[in-house]
């Protein structure tokens, strides 16, 4: 089994954040407008709160294109064990969770900021695995 014996915990984290991120971009854009209305109603108190479309819009696109990047990385650290993708979805996913960090402090949303800590470390413990 070359895939889990050269690079376990490099496959694995990066399986968890693409199931996380493809559910994720899976969920907003079969109910565009419920998620539109939920984080407008979420952010109604923030300087975000008209710019809420265009923002979600920004944040399925970077969370699919790390997730594209993540699933070639897998695979190309599957067949020749080549890193660089893989690596280019887990900063992308870092700076994704960062932006979601932003919204939800300026939403005064504390718990849901620190819940967000779980995939940031588990993120960056991907980027040091991958850059040693």
């Amino acid at each position: 089994m070359k895939l889990l014996s050269n690079y376990p915990a490099e496959i694995l984290i990066l399986l968890f954040l693409v199931i996380t991120f493809l559910i994720s971009v899976v969920e907003k854009i079969s109910d565009w407008k419920g998620t539109v209305t939920f984080i407008k109603e979420h952010f109604k108190n923030s300087p975000l709160k008209n710019s809420v479309p265009f923002l979600v819009s920004i944040l399925v696109f970077l969370e699919f294109i790390a997730t594209i990047f993540m699933i070639i990385g897998v695979y190309q650290i599957y067949t020749s064990e080549i890193k660089e993708f893989a690596l280019l979805g887990l900063e992308l996913s870092a700076v994704v969770l960062i932006f979601m960090l932003i919204g939800q402090r300026l939403a005064k949303d504390y718990p849901g900021a620190m819940s967000l800590t779980v995939y940031f470390i588990l993120t960056v413990f991907g980027v040091v695995l991958l850059n040693s």
